[in-house]
C-alpha cells in the first residue's frame, strides 16, 4: 500500500481551505484518510500552516510519501530538514556496516572481461556519400562519378 501524506481540501466554494492527512495513495483526493496530522489555509493573511512535527516524522520515517505542495509547506515549516538529517545519520550508520566484495571471478571470465569480449560492438553504419555537383560535366563524367559513388558505398 503506497502511503502518501498530502492535502484534503475543505471549506466552501471558492474559498478552499486544507487539511494535511495522511492516506492510502489510491484513494480520492477527499475520500478516506489514515489520520489529519495538520492543517493549511492559503486565503489567511499570512497563510496558515499548522502540522503535528512528531506524528509527520514518524509517517515519514515508515515511508509515507509527501506530495510536492506538503514537502514545500513541511520545508517551510522545519521538518523536511529533520527528517533529511535523520536519514542521513541513519543512512550514514547503514553505509558504515561491513563492505561487501565482488563475487570473485573464474580465469575464463576474467580474460573475457580484460578483452571486453562481452561488451556489446555496436553496429558500424557508413555514411552515404554524395558525388559532388560539376556545372559543366558531360553526362558521360556523370555516369562514371555515379559508378565510382556507388562502389566506394559498396565497400
Amino acid at each position: 500500500m503506497a502511503v502518501k501524506i498530502r492535502l484534503m481540501r475543505v471549506g466552501k466554494k471558492k474559498q478552499p481551505s486544507y487539511r494535511v492527512v495522511v492516506a492510502d495513495g489510491r484513494s480520492p483526493r477527499d475520500g478516506r484518510y489514515i489520520e489529519i496530522i495538520g492543517q493549511y489555509a492559503p486565503r489567511q493573511e499570512p497563510s496558515i500552516f499548522t502540522i503535528d512535527d512528531e506524528k509527520a516524522l514518524a509517517w515519514l520515517k515508515k515511508g509515507a510519501q509527501p506530495t510536492d505542495q506538503v514537502q514545500k509547506l513541511l520545508a517551510e515549516n522545519g521538518v523536511w530538514e529533520r527528517y533529511q538529517s535523520e536519514r542521513g545519520q541513519s543512512a550514514a550508520l547503514v553505509k558504515s556496516g561491513p563492505k561487501r566484495t565482488a563475487p570473485k571471478l573464474s580465469k575464463k571470465a576474467q580474460a573475457r572481461a580484460a578483452s571486453g569480449a562481452d561488451a556489446p560492438t555496436p553496429p558500424v553504419v557508413a555514411a552515404p556519400t554524395v558525388a559532388p555537383v560539376v556545372a559543366d560535366a558531360t553526362p558521360e563524367a556523370e555516369a562514371t562519378e555515379a559508378t565510382e559513388a556507388t562502389e566506394a558505398s559498396a565497400e
